[in-house]
């Protein structure tokens, strides 16, 4: 399971469904930056960060649990229309934002403890919402489960996140520096909406270690 292949494999998924992940997904990113602007302009934009994960929470399960569904599909060669895998993104809302709550919630405790901690949750966590969605587990049930799973990989699963988010952060630093605050309404828009799509790049990853990893789990049956 060499990180490289893996980064190169999803890479060549990303650009050839590119438009139909643009469709699938960019309307409710744009959706949650307009949201997250309203917010800002209504409390402030020195309130508290958990407006943010609250808006965060509204939109971020329903386009990665669509996401994750048309990686499923196309995975095993089905081309699934857009509307059916938003209405089941509907259904998993619940639970998927119960799951990413009690996660975001792990993870900040974590960063709160010299941030090395928060970074092991992280990534033993990272198969769970894959777990919820294909698997159809509980919360809990994913989280456990998404524990297990990563025992042995957690190098390999740190290295793509790594190698994913890094450019990510560098290329949101460069904008911040040509374009800083303030910014006009429509290029913060721009800016966070584009930045929050090309992040799914890293649930395309995931996916492909999470079917690479679970593949040779032997049948518990």
């Amino acid at each position: 399971m060499n990180p490289l292949t893996v980064l190169r494999d999803s890479l060549y998924f990303f650009r050839r469904n590119l438009a139909t992940i643009v469709q699938l997904c960019l309307p409710l990113v744009v959706l949650e930056s307009v949201v997250k602007q309203l917010v800002d302009q209504a409390v402030g934009t020195d309130a508290s960060p958990a407006y943010t994960v609250l808006v965060g929470l509204l939109f971020y399960p329903l386009y990665t649990a669509a996401l994750i569904l048309f990686l499923d599909a196309r995975s095993e060669g089905r081309q699934p229309l857009k509307r059916d895998l938003l209405a089941m993104a509907v259904r998993l809302w619940p639970t998927f934002a119960l799951l990413a709550m009690i996660s975001t919630l792990l993870i900040m405790f974590g960063m709160s403890l010299f941030v090395l901690p928060g970074l092991w949750v992280m990534i033993k966590l990272v198969f769970a919402e894959y777990l919820l969605v294909l698997r159809g587990l509980t919360p809990l049930a994913a989280m456990r489960a998404s524990f297990q799973l990563t025992q042995g990989h957690f190098m390999r699963i740190l290295t793509c996140i790594l190698c994913v988010l890094a450019p990510l952060w560098l290329l949101d630093g460069v904008s911040m520096m040509v374009y800083p605050a303030p910014q006009n309404p429509a290029m913060s828009l721009l800016l966070d909406s584009v930045s929050s799509f090309l992040q799914l790049f890293t649930s395309v990853v995931l996916f492909r270690l999470f079917m690479l990893v679970d593949d040779a789990v032997p049948d518990r049956a």
